[in-house]
C-alpha cells in the first residue's frame, strides 16, 4: 500500500482527508507542522507528500526544500486561493502540482494516483533492461530510468519535468501547445491551467541552467507554447 504523509496544521483537514486516503486503500502518516514530518521522514520516507504551504515551525516552502536535497518523491502542495505567488513558487522550487482550498478531496485523490503511477512506472524501467537513450545534441536521456545529463552532468528531475523535457526534445523544432504538453504530463486525468505548464518549463530551464548557463535549448513561442532547438 503507498504511504502518503499528510502535513497540515488544520487538524479538519488531517482527520478528513486522512479518512478519505484510508478508504481508498493508502496507510496515511499525519503532521500538523514541518518539523514534526521531516523528523518522520529521516526514519521513514512516503511514497508521496501532501504539504500545507503556511505551517508553524516549519512551513510547506521550507520542507520541500529540505526534501528535495535527497529526494524525488511526488509532492502537492495545499494553498489557500490567494497564494497565485506561493503556488509557482513550490511549483519552480519542485513541487509536482497544487490544489487551492477548499478543494475536491475525490480530486485530490485521482491527483494522488497519477503521480504514485508515474513514479511506480518510473522505477520499474529502472529495474528492467538496457538503458533506452534519447539524444539531442548536449541533452541525454535514459528512458527507462529516468536520468538526464546535459553536457555530461546529471539533472535531477521531477517525473512531470522528466516527460515535458521528453515531450519536447523527442521532435526538435516542432512547437508543442501547452493543450498537448497538459496531455503528456497529465495523461487527460487532472485538468491543470496554463500557468502549472509555464512553472513547471520554467523550473525546468532553471534546473538545466544550474549545469549550463548558457542553456537556451527550450524556446517560448508567446501565446503558442514551446519547442526544443536541438544544439
Amino acid at each position: 500500500m503507498p504511504r502518503i504523509a499528510l502535513v497540515d496544521d488544520d487538524r479538519n483537514i488531517l482527520t478528513s482527508v486522512g479518512m478519505t486516503l484510508e478508504a481508498e486503500g493508502f496507510d496515511v502518516d499525519t503532521f500538523t507542522d514541518g518539523q514534526s514530518a521531516l523528523d518522520a521522514f529521516a526514519r521513514r520516507m512516503p511514497d508521496l507528500a501532501v504539504l500545507d504551504i503556511k505551517m508553524p515551525r516549519m512551513d510547506g516552502m521550507d520542507l520541500l526544500q529540505r526534501l528535495r536535497q535527497s529526494s524525488e518523491i511526488p509532492v502537492v502542495f495545499l494553498t489557500s486561493k490567494d497564494d497565485e505567488i506561493d503556488e509557482i513558487l513550490g511549483l519552480r522550487m519542485g513541487a509536482d502540482d497544487y490544489m487551492r482550498k477548499p478543494f475536491s478531496q475525490r480530486l485530490l485523490v485521482e491527483r494522488i494516483r497519477v503521480l504514485l503511477r508515474r513514479q511506480q512506472a518510473r522505477g520499474g524501467a529502472a529495474a528492467s533492461g538496457p538503458a533506452q537513450m534519447l539524444e539531442r545534441g548536449q541533452l541525454r536521456m535514459d528512458l527507462q530510468r529516468h536520468a538526464v545529463t546535459w553536457r555530461g552532468q546529471e539533472i535531477g528531475l521531477t517525473v512531470t519535468e522528466f516527460l515535458l523535457l521528453g515531450a519536447l526534445a523527442e521532435h526538435p523544432g516542432h512547437v508543442k501547445t501547452r493543450d498537448q504538453l497538459m496531455k503528456v504530463a497529465y495523461q487527460d486525468e487532472v485538468h491543470v491551467d496554463d500557468r502549472t505548464i509555464d512553472s513547471h518549463i520554467k523550473r525546468l530551464r532553471k534546473k538545466l541552467r544550474l549545469a549550463d548557463t548558457d542553456f537556451c535549448a527550450i524556446e517560448t513561442l508567446y501565446g503558442i507554447g514551446y519547442r526544443y532547438n536541438e544544439i
